[in-house]
């Protein structure tokens, strides 16, 4: 394709997520909550998926089959611990202001200076070869999408690398670093992230579409000829169960979803409501699957296809390319664009952030930042600073990529890296929960653990490469065979990453313990494994463990936090904080608190570390014991605890006095009931005796009365008497029912055959209205477990309701049964005027009927719906009218499944 199109297209997708970014971030300021950011949260994490998983997972799944899928299982077990370990490292790290891999681990540990160099030093020799390898996967692509070079390969050293990382590094200047607070949250960044995530989702799925039911007749047709042409490593692990790799896969990637600086950094750091976490771990590992979906169907159709013509890496641009799809070539360009930018972005702000922190801002001019009256030139240093990193950290990605990257595969390093972070893992866990591991313990960890790491994993591959001798991989270091760097201590038969993995993390978890048990904490130390692993016990709590042990001048703590946030941001910041806890600024000798919040503030911006020196510089530390401290957050806790309790008892009083209020409603409400029901009752019993006594006194008074006429009476008195009857059982039975004094007689009901009974006893009453009455389903066969004769009298009541209210000659009712999703329905329809919607709900009160009609005599009791709500409720069903019901009435009843 013309080169000048694909950097136009490049150049309106980098445009277009400006302006994401953009209206995201005065969306924000606006407070606007147009955006659910739970979906916006769960959506990043997808940065996981770069240019490895668009390109190299393909790649990966032609020379090891479904071994690829090892790289996703990982994160998907790993979504199982979001909510107890992602939920406290959040807490924390809000609570603390911490907003880096290596600020954790070194706030942990007493906040010591030495372990934040470490951590990031590791961070970039770990990281940094990943951040290359997408480089690389943007330049490659590029070459391949406009048909530079001839003969599709990986890209070579050229300006296009440059010209991408300089691109990318504008867009990560402007909206990573605008603030010198790093902990301020960058919404719009993370909003183009999920963008991205779609985005790069979309064309996958687009292409693998495409491949399995264009080019072939689906995933068969496919997986067919593969085989029939001997490809059939597509379908089994190679070696897997033998070298143990794919095991190192998981539990490599597992950590990496929460330890590789950018999964930290939006998992973590960009994260503004703990809840978000329940929607990341189902939607997370969903996206994981629907990406992956079409891998092994792109990856055959490319072996079919393309063959070796290409590097299997560059199958999934290529595929669409070389059959006549340009237009499909210019989706999976982008979505490989986002997939590789997308990690770009967020790894090189988080290392940044560490590098400015931890390497350039201690070199020298920390202690000058802070003692300079200056605020602006300070805070334009600390954004400088970062910036400097950027283009740093871009540029020896940029070398990496031209001396070493070109002989590696876009997998391979992905997992060194991965490895490489996983040594993070047993300092920070660890250090969430048990309370004795000691800075001594992590430092010795981490070192060690990255220095096996390096032997076992690093030196094979650059062997590999050719710039080491190769002896070493045959006879080991030294000429000692026990220390060959694929056969640790004799170790054999396991593969190059699960034997690293193994012996890395003996090393690093067994010399955490070990040095651990072994060295006593500071009390610095102490103060903060109490924080970490009781973080929720200091919820709430003003202050925290460790800051009553400093007193500094009120007028050097405004200074230096005017100094490297703003006079006017700070004034306000502590004028806030001292009128939450009701403390005095005015006073010479600062509070503790203000203190504390003052390193916490400074922590954001320049590091855990850094904060405690400068806070260091200008306090003086006063001599207490970790027993007083622990008696002091006791004690807070204790007020705590009382505030929540008479919170509680006062919620508590407000409910019982709200269920006093309604019972009360209730009881009178009740009482009107009784009132109405007895009035109604009365009412209803009057009206047949008085039509006995008059017709009884007509008779008695005409003794000489004609027999025709005698007779005439007589039946209508019976009438009267059976009418009376009638309306004393059908209250006797409501109330039976209603006081549960009812039992059910449950047995096997064959239902449809129980309805086509009912509806046979009923067909005089509708011929004499010349009404059609039909069942729509005689042939309906399903037992029923319900006591028949119950149930008959609902099914009776419901149709001879119907035959009453249906005009005459044009009436039509219909009885149905169906089955709706886990409930059995039996619909009772008819052609009458129906029911007003705001009567739907009343029908089924007692006397509905005789309350409601007040001109004419009512049709009935009133009493039958009610008898059969209760009817029904008691066979855990429920009753009611359909208002979808086009013209007519529509009740329907139903039973629970069986």
């Amino acid at each position: 394709m013309n080169k000048l199109l694909i950097i136009i297209c490049s150049v309106a997708y980098l445009s277009l997520l400006f302006l994401i970014a953009y209206l995201v971030e005065q969306q924000r300021k606006s407070k606007s909550k147009f955006l659910d950011k739970s979906w916006i949260y769960a959506l990043s994490l997808a940065v996981y998926c770069t240019a490895w998983t668009f390109y190299g997972s393909v790649g990966r799944a032609v020379t090891n089959g479904p071994e690829f899928l090892t790289i996703y299982l990982g994160p998907s077990v790993m979504c199982a611990l979001f909510i107890p370990v992602l939920r406290k490292l959040i807490i924390i790290c809000k609570t603390q202001r911490i907003n880096t891999i290596a600020d954790l681990i070194s706030n942990r540990y007493g906040k010591n200076y030495t372990l934040g160099i470490l951590v990031t030093l590791f961070c970039i020799v770990g990281v940094l070869p990943y951040i290359a390898i997408q480089l690389k996967a943007i330049a490659t692509s590029l070459h391949i999408i406009t048909g530079v070079p001839k003969g599709i390969s990986p890209a070579s050293w050229s300006n296009d690398t440059l010209v991408i990382a300089g691109i990318l590094s504008v867009f990560i200047i402007i909206f990573g670093t605008r603030s010198a607070d790093a902990s301020e949250r960058h919404e719009g960044l993370v909003a183009t992230i999920a963008f991205e995530s779609i985005i790069k989702l979309i064309a996958f799925l687009a292409l693998g579409f495409t491949t399995c039911y264009v080019l072939f007749n689906g995933f068969a047709a496919i997986s067919s000829e593969a085989q029939l042409k001997g490809f059939t490593r597509f379908f089994t692990l190679h070696d897997g169960l033998e070298n143990n790799d794919w095991l190192a896969m998981i539990f490599v990637s597992g950590l990496a979803t929460i330890f590789l600086p950018r999964q930290f950094q939006v998992a973590v750091v960009e994260n503004t409501d703990v809840r978000h976490l329940h929607k990341a771990t189902w939607l997370f590992p969903l996206y994981l699957l629907l990406i992956n979906i079409f891998v092994l169907p792109v990856a055959m159709g490319g072996q079919l296809l393309l063959g070796n013509q290409v590097s299997v890496d560059a199958y999934v641009l290529a595929l669409p390319l070389r059959t006549g799809h340009p237009l499909l070539g210019l989706l999976v360009y982008i979505g490989g664009f986002s997939a590789a930018s997308g990690m770009i972005i967020v790894e090189t702000i988080a290392l940044s952030t560490m590098v400015s922190n931890n390497l350039i801002l201690p070199l020298g001019i920390l202690k000058n930042l802070a003692a300079g009256g200056d605020e602006k030139a300070t805070i334009r240093s600390i954004i400088f600073s970062r910036r400097a990193s950027i283009v740093i950290i871009l540029l020896l990605a940029c070398l990496y990529d031209k001396w070493i990257a070109t002989s590696s595969s876009l997998v391979s390093i992905g997992l060194i890296s991965m490895a490489a972070v996983a040594q993070f893992a047993p300092a920070v866990i660890g250090g969430l929960y048990l309370k004795w591991l000691t800075r001594k313990g992590a430092i010795t960890a981490i070192t060690l653990g990255f220095f096996v790491w390096f032997i076992t994993i690093v030196v094979p591959s650059i062997i590999t490469a050719g710039y080491m001798d190769h002896s070493i991989l045959d006879q080991g270091f030294f000429g000692i065979s026990w220390l060959r760097p694929t056969g640790l201590f004799g170790v054999q038969r396991m593969g190059v990453l699960a034997h690293g993995v193994f012996w890395s993390m003996i090393a690093n978890i067994g010399s955490l313990f070990v040095i651990s048990l072994l060295t006593h904490p500071s009390r610095q130390e102490e103060y903060q494994s109490e924080l970490f692993v009781h973080i929720d016990q200091y919820i709430g709590v003003t202050g925290g463990p460790g800051m009553w042990k400093l007193s500094a001048r009120m007028e050097s703590v405004s200074g230096l936090l005017a100094n490297f946030i703003g006079r006017e941001r700070a004034a306000n910041l502590l004028g806030a904080y001292a009128q939450r806890h009701k403390i005095l600024l005015d006073k010479e000798e600062a509070d503790p608190r203000i203190i504390d919040f003052s390193e916490k503030i400074l922590t954001g911006v320049i590091g855990s570390a850094s904060a405690r020196v400068l806070i260091s510089n200008i306090a003086q530390e006063e001599e207490i014991s970790i027993s007083e401290v622990m008696n002091i957050v006791k004690e807070s806790q204790q007020v705590l605890e009382l505030n929540k309790e008479l919170k509680k008892k006062s919620a508590e009083l407000s409910r019982a006095k709200q269920q006093l209020t309604d019972v009360n409603e209730r009881l009178m409400k009740s009482d009107v009931l009784k009132d109405e029901f007895l009035y109604t009752v009365t009412h209803e019993l009057r009206t047949p005796l008085t039509s006995i006594r008059a017709l009884s006194e007509i008779l008695y008074d005409n003794p000489d009365m004609e027999e025709e006429q005698r007779q005439f009476y007589l039946e209508a008195i019976v009438k009267e008497i059976e009418r009376l009857s009638h309306l004393i059982t059908q209250v006797l039975n409501l109330e039976r029912y209603e006081s549960g004094r009812q039992k059910l007689n449950y047995a096997a009901v064959e239902l449809g055959g129980l309805i086509a009974e009912v509806i046979a006893s009923l067909q005089p009453l509708a011929q004499e209205k010349r009404i059609s009455l039909a069942f729509t389903d005689p042939n309906f066969m399903t037992l029923q477990q319900c006591d028949r004769d119950l149930i008959r009298q609902v099914i009776y009541n419901l149709v001879s309701n119907a035959i009453k209210f249906v005009p005459e000659d044009t009436g039509c009712i219909t009885v149905t049964c169906r089955m709706v999703e886990d409930e059995l329905q039996v619909w009772v329809e008819d052609n009458g005027k129906g029911i007003p919607a705001e009567l739907r709900e009343l029908v089924f009160d007692k006397f509905f009927q005789a309350k409601n009609q007040t001109i004419q005599k009512p049709v009935g009791s009133g009493l039958g719906l009610a008898i059969c709500k209760r009817i029904v409720e008691m066979h855990g069903g429920r009753i009611f009218v359909d208002g979808l019901s086009p013209q007519g009435a529509k009740f329907v009843f139903t039973f629970p499944s069986n």
